[in-house]
């Protein structure tokens, strides 16, 4: 089985995105024949390069294998890059392809938008997560010890390769920290303002046993549906000056969790799914949503046997990082919450606000 979809940014950013269950073999085929007169340097993560090396069809000279983890999209990892790139005498007629989840395809991503002030990158993410999220809309950076995707570029791949056989070596955790980023677009749908109504939201009530149990077609169509409405957002705003702001539901919150534990804790789907219990019950205290919405809303997310975070943090240490976020203007922190039935809107709180919200949030759970 085999979807395609058009990213559309302008008359001069156009690129395809192939969803596919199909061979590796046939993936290495098509991306011989899309770099065939190009030097390819191929940044692969190590656990990927373990399990599949074997698989690709790439010179050994032509991998530059990166340790995993959130703590290795750093400048030191981007410089390994960079001097790799120069050591093999790439050219801007060149390409980099990322092969890995979403710290291989950020980090490799901006080494590819730097190097040379351009070159070309090819996207093949490994995991669910990088699949419906980091792959597709062209952002790309690296973490600073305070802050995460602090130092980044917006730009867009030359094509973006999504082979599920990937998906069959992702632990549990991992799998459902992917389900995590994907449970964010039921609640944004009709903001994205795709073209026809998708039934996100009702296709993963009614698809749950199937979509645990990674039954391939239903990952493909959940993939597609996620990707259409991303798409939808990032033809539109590139740069997130307005739409694209959606797409950060959940995540305020979420990026702080990660970067108050060090990237050592959580995975980002976790922590996104913890920002989406903060935001959801918000909106519900601030009437922003009824009842009803509110239980629906829960309801799914527990579906998926998620729970609202149960840790708790100091409290402004959390505010001190959310008013570092690169969202956030010099005295409101940017949140998008619930407005209704597969609805969001951007709110901006007050350091104090967040602080009383959070602190609420604690005073819940006794």
């Amino acid at each position: 089985m085999k979807q395609t979809l058009n990213v559309q940014i302008s008359d001069k950013k156009e690129y395809l995105i192939q969803i596919s269950d199909g061979s590796f073999e046939e993936l290495n085929q098509e991306i011989y024949e899309l770099t065939r007169n190009q030097k390819r340097l191929v940044v692969i993560s190590k656990r990927v390069y373990k399990l599949y090396s074997g698989d690709l069809n790439f010179d050994d000279e032509e991998f530059l294998i990166l340790p995993d983890g959130e703590k290795e999209k750093n400048y030191k990892n981007y410089l390994k890059i960079i001097n790799r790139a120069f050591e093999m005498g790439l050219t801007r007629s060149d390409v980099i392809i990322a092969i890995g989840g979403g710290v291989i395809g950020d980090i490799a991503g901006y080494a590819a938008s730097t190097y040379m002030r351009g070159i070309d990158l090819i996207q093949v993410p490994t995991t669910l997560l990088s699949a419906v999220d980091s792959s597709v809309g062209g952002k790309t950076g690296i973490d600073l010890p305070a802050g995460k995707n602090i130092v980044g570029t917006f730009y867009q791949p030359k094509r973006v390769f999504i082979n599920i056989n990937f998906f069959k070596t992702l632990d549990k955790r991992q799998f459902m920290s992917g389900l995590g980023e994907v449970l964010k677009y039921a609640f944004i749908e009709e903001s994205c303002k795709y073209s026809s109504p998708l039934y996100l939201f009702e296709f993963l009530t009614l698809s749950c046993d199937k979509i645990l149990q990674s039954e391939p077609h239903t990952i493909i169509r959940l993939i597609d549906y996620c990707l259409k409405l991303k798409v939808a957002v990032v033809t539109v705003d590139e740069k997130e000056g307005g739409l694209r702001k959606i797409l950060n539901f959940g995540h305020t919150l979420g990026h702080a969790l990660e970067t108050i534990t060090k990237y050592r804790k959580y995975t980002h789907g976790e922590a996104v799914v913890y920002g989406m219990f903060f935001v959801i019950n918000w909106a519900y205290m601030q009437e922003y949503i009824n009842y009803a919405y509110y239980r629906l809303s829960l309801d799914l997310l527990n579906k998926y046997g998620f729970k609202p975070l149960c840790k708790q943090y100091p409290i402004e240490r959390l505010v001190e990082i959310m008013k570092k976020d690169k969202k956030a203007t010099s005295s409101k922190i940017t949140f998008i919450i619930p407005s209704g039935k597969k609805q969001v809107t951007e709110v901006k709180l007050t350091p104090f606000d967040v602080e009383f919200a959070l602190k609420d949030m604690e005073n819940s759970k006794k």
